[in-house]
C-alpha cells in the first residue's frame, strides 16, 4: 500500500478513535521507511495518546525538539546502548539521516554501544550488538484492574469448561 494511502488510513483511524490500529500502521511505515523522521514523529504523537512517555521518547529520539522527560524515560527503559540501537529500528548508515542532529544521535548511540561491547557494531547487523541486550527488560507493572481480573477469571472458567466437556466426551466414548 502506498505511503500516502496508509497515512490517510492512519488519519481516518485516529479520527474514528482506533488508536491501536493507527499505531500498528505507523509502526509498519517506520519499519518500511526508517529514515523518515516525520513518520517517527507521528508515531510518538500516538504514543502520547497512550501516555507512554518512554515510547514517545523512543520515536522522538532523533529530533532536536524532543521532550527531555520523554527522552529520559526512553533511556531509562532501554538502559544499554545496544538496547537503544535495537529500539531505534534504524537501518543503514547514519549519513542517511534527514538532519545533522539525527545523524549525531545515531553516531553517539552506535559509538557508545561499540565502546560498551569492545568491538565495532553496525546498524545493519543486529548480531554485532546483540551481546549488549543481555539485560532482562521488565515492563513496568501496573495495578490490577477489575476488567483485567474479570478477563482472567473468564479465561479460567472457559478453559475449565472445555476440559470438563473433553473429559465427559472421553468417558462417553468408553461407556
Amino acid at each position: 500500500m502506498p505511503l500516502r494511502e496508509t497515512l490517510a488510513r492512519v488519519d481516518a483511524d485516529l479520527a474514528a478513535g482506533r488508536v491501536p490500529v493507527a499505531r500498528q500502521r505507523l509502526r509498519g511505515l517506520v519499519s518500511s521507511f526508517p529514515y523518515d523522521l516525520t513518520l517517527r514523529r507521528r508515531l510518538a504523537e500516538v504514543y502520547r495518546l497512550y501516555g507512554d512517555a518512554a515510547e514517545a521518547g523512543r520515536w522522538m529520539y532523533l529530533e532536536a525538539d524532543r521532550n527531555a522527560d520523554e527522552t529520559a524515560a526512553f533511556e531509562a527503559r532501554y538502559g544499554s546502548a545496544g538496547g537503544r540501537m535495537k529500539a531505534l529500528a534504524w537501518r543503514g548508515p547514519e549519513a542517511m539521516a534527514a538532519t545533522a542532529f539525527a545523524e549525531g544521535q545515531l553516531v553517539a548511540v552506535r559509538s557508545a554501544c561499540a565502546e560498551d561491547l569492545g568491538h565495532p557494531v553496525d546498524w545493519d547487523d543486529p548480531a554485532s550488538y546483540r551481546d549488549g541486550l543481555e539485560e532482562n527488560y521488565e515492563a513496568p507493572s501496573e495495578p490490577w484492574t477489575v476488567s483485567g481480573v474479570l478477563a482472567g477469571v473468564g479465561c479460567l472458567v472457559g478453559a475449565l469448561a472445555f476440559l470438563a466437556i473433553w473429559v465427559n466426551g472421553v468417558v462417553a466414548l468408553f461407556d
